[in-house]
């Protein structure tokens, strides 16, 4: 498989970023990111091995820092990983659940998705919406 065209890394923009870590650091700590950098205005987590994948977060400022994230809005929509198995989703459920993270849809089927299709639906603390799916073809 070609490396070309794949994400190398993303950075989200946060709130705060102190309050922000502890949720990264449970998700993509379960993921098998690490957190590779920590700035005054942000963080990075890496994943072991190639190709090279990273996701950071970094503080919002400027008049916009308060405004809440909108998905319709132009941006961001939702971001999804994929899982290895369905037990593998309802595990990251379950830590969601246990740092008190905000789910949006719990594991279930989609269909409309796919016929294989199941996900999890979660936020981060700015409202952010990210999927967690096992199987399917997209959603």
């Amino acid at each position: 498989m070609s490396a070309r065209g794949l994400v190398h890394h993303i950075d989200l923009t946060v709130r705060d970023a102190a309050r922000s870590r502890i949720f990264y650091d449970a998700a993509l700590g379960f993921l098998g990111y690490r957190r590779a950098a920590d700035y005054d205005h942000g963080s990075d987590w890496d994943r072991d091995g190639e190709p090279f994948h990273s996701i950071g977060i970094v503080e919002a400022h400027g008049p916009g820092a308060l405004r809440s994230h909108d998905r319709f809005s132009p941006g961001l929509h939702h971001l999804v990983w994929t899982a290895e198995s369905r037990a593998d989703v309802d595990a990251l459920h379950d830590l969601l659940r246990s740092i008190g993270a905000t789910i949006l849809d719990a594991p279930a089927d989609y269909p409309r998705y796919g016929p294989t299709y199941y996900a999890l639906f979660f936020a981060d603390p700015d409202g952010l919406k990210l999927e967690f799916v096992f199987g399917g073809t997209g959603g």
